[in-house]
Formats: C-alpha cells, structure tokens, sequence
C-alpha cells in the first residue's frame, strides 16, 4: 500500500480530473505500488471531500459483476463506489432523455437496482439481503472513462468512482411482485437490449455474478472487511452492474430494453 501523502496526491489529482472533466494516465502505469487497497484510501478521502462539499450520499454501485467483461478491461474482481444524490434520476414513464455532456467516453450499461428498507447485517446469507430490501428496479447506468480509451486496472477504476458517471432508474416494484419466485426470477429472467430498433445483445441475470442478489451480498461482506467503509444502510439504493456488454453511446442514438420472466418493465433513453 502507497504512503499516505501518495494516497491524498492521487486522489486529489483524480477528483481534479473528474470535475474539470479530463482524461488522465492511469495510475497504475506510473505509481510503482499502487494497488487496490491504496485506491479505496483515495476513494475513502475523495468522499470524505465530497461530503463536506454538500454531496448527498444515496447508495452504492458494484461495478465489473459480468466476468464476461474481466478479460476485456482486465480486472479480476468486482469493485464498488459511492453514489450521490446529483448523478441519480428517476424514469417517468419508462422514457427518459440524458445529456452525454461532460461524460468521458460514455458508455452504457443495463442493470438491476435494490433500495434497502433496512441495513442487511455483515456477512450475511442471501435470505437475509431479501428480508432488508424495500423495491427493485430496472435502469441504466452510464458509465465513464477518465483514463483514455478504456485502458486502466481494476485499481484505477476504484479512484474513479468505479466509472459511474449516471444512474436512470425506472418503475420501482416491491421484490415480491417480480415472480412468483423472485430469488428465481433475478438469476434466470432474459434482458434484451437494443440501440435505434436494432437489437445489441440478450443477457440474462445471472450475468450479474450469477444473480444481482449474489452481488448485494458480495458487496456486504466486501464492505465488513473494510473497516474505512460504510457500511450499507436503510435507504441506500445498490447497482448490481451491467447485464449485458457495455457500449459507447453517442448522442442522437436512442436505447431501449425489453426484460421476460420477471414483471420489471423495459426501458428507453434518448442520448443528447
């Protein structure tokens, strides 16, 4: 692990990058020891910053849940960020229009969102993460690069907020009005996702390290080893990742999801 002046040097450097909206050279090909311990510390002071600067925090997002995308971006694991209030959106009506303005190399991803009623407990069984969630959802995260061309390690991607650049979040549904087997539902239900009328991809939810509850409970127990985290709490909303390949979006383009096997509806956004 780096020493602490590196670790608040970089993640100086890295929120500079992200609010005057610059690209960077990782720290990985240039900081001898940097690793993902030392990243989480520049993430933990980059948030600390943020707060005292009046961000609200809402939740937490997992990122790289889909190890068909390991090899392509060269990670090994998921990893997990923060969210705040002003990155996040509510869908009326299943349609939504996003600007890309400000965005690095934008990117989208389809994903599953959970909204806690309660603090799941550290550590525990999948059984349990189902007793404290309040609703789920279906939306799209847009996700950014502010290392060119999508080149990093898993550490840089930490230091960047996990690459979150916006979350979309469309029709909440209590969990157990997915299906008459919800736990079922989440790991087998199909997504396909379509740009201008053309469909990309069908993924299913067990992308999502096997089921997007997998990944609620991979971040609670990743959360209880680190004990600068918070830990999860009522009220936070989770993004388990994508579920299908992430693409570049351009604006102009317009997005569209259609989900079977689970009663979550499908969602639009138009890119400008």
């Amino acid at each position: 692990m780096l020493t602490s002046t590196a670790i608040r040097d970089i993640a100086r450097e890295m929120r500079a990058a992200q609010d005057e909206m610059r690209q960077l050279t990782p720290f990985s090909a240039r900081v001898p020891g940097f690793d993902l311990a030392s990243a989480y510390a520049a993430a933990d002071l980059m948030h600390e910053a943020r707060v005292a600067d009046g961000a609200r925090l809402v939740g937490r997002k997992i990122g790289f849940t889909n190890a068909d995308m390991w090899s392509q971006y060269g990670v090994r694991e998921p990893v997990w960020a923060y969210v705040y209030e002003d990155s996040v959106r509510y869908v009326a009506a299943q349609h939504a229009s996003c600007s890309l303005a400000g965005l690095a190399e934008p990117k989208i991803e389809p994903e599953i969102i959970f909204h806690f009623r309660s603090a799941p407990p550290p550590c525990a069984g999948i059984q349990f993460i189902v007793d404290a969630i309040d609703w789920v959802a279906h939306g799209f995260e847009v996700v950014q690069s502010h290392f060119p061309g999508w080149r990093f390690e898993a550490a840089d991607t930490v230091v960047d907020s996990v690459l979150h650049g916006a979350l979309l979040i469309g029709e909440p549904q209590p969990l157990e009005r997915l299906a008459p087997d919800p736990v079922a539902a989440l790991q087998a239900f199909r997504l396909a996702l379509s740009c201008d009328g053309v469909e990309r991809e069908t993924g299913v939810g067990a992308n999502v390290l096997g089921s997007p509850l997998i990944a609620l409970a991979y971040l609670v127990e990743v959360l209880s080893k680190q004990p600068d985290a918070l830990p999860l709490q009522a009220g936070e909303i989770v993004s388990t990742g994508t579920i299908t390949t992430a693409y570049p979006v351009r604006a102009g383009e317009s997005w569209r999801t259609r989900l079977e096997g689970i009663a979550l509806p499908g969602l639009g956004v138009e890119f400008t």
